[in-house]
């Protein structure tokens, strides 16, 4: 269930910081990429697939870096599950904002839901030079005094 908080910015951050504290973080191996289909042709899923998103001209898939893949834009993917009934509203966007300021990048967000597991789950890509750092800044706020 989305949840919205009414509470001060230094609520927030504390907020914010006990979720990332007690989110389940997973650094998925390798270099991943996107694929790119026509709204005509909906790729295949694969169990290399992590993730697949459409808008109204495409289909766009994420899946490992290959040689077929070259010049494709390279990521590095972290993700973060949740307990359930853990407040993480407004959660991609403070640590979006986190990882802006102190690497100076953008990051992808991909969200889905697998109730078994607490619900909302995040996929979180980077370029893949960063990938190291992104997650020293996700260990520092995990650690972080609230």
């Amino acid at each position: 269930m989305v949840s919205v908080s009414v509470e001060t910015p230094e609520q927030t951050e504390a907020r914010l910081c006990g979720v990332i504290a007690q989110a389940q973080v997973v650094v998925h191996d390798g270099v991943w990429c996107f694929e790119e289909f026509p709204t005509d042709q909906a790729p295949e899923i694969t169990t290399t697939t992590l993730a697949v998103v459409r808008d109204n001209e495409s289909w766009c898939r994420l899946v490992p870096f290959g040689q077929e893949h070259d010049g494709a834009e390279r990521f590095g993917i972290f993700s973060f599950h949740f307990p359930a009934d853990l407040d993480n509203s407004g959660f991609v966007g403070w640590l979006a904002s986190q990882l802006k300021v102190k690497l100076g990048t953008g990051v992808f967000v991909i969200c889905g839901s697998n109730q078994a597991r607490g619900g909302i789950y995040d996929y979180w890509g980077c370029p893949i030079d960063l990938l190291d750092e992104a997650i020293a800044v996700v260990d520092a706020l995990r650690t972080a005094p609230i």
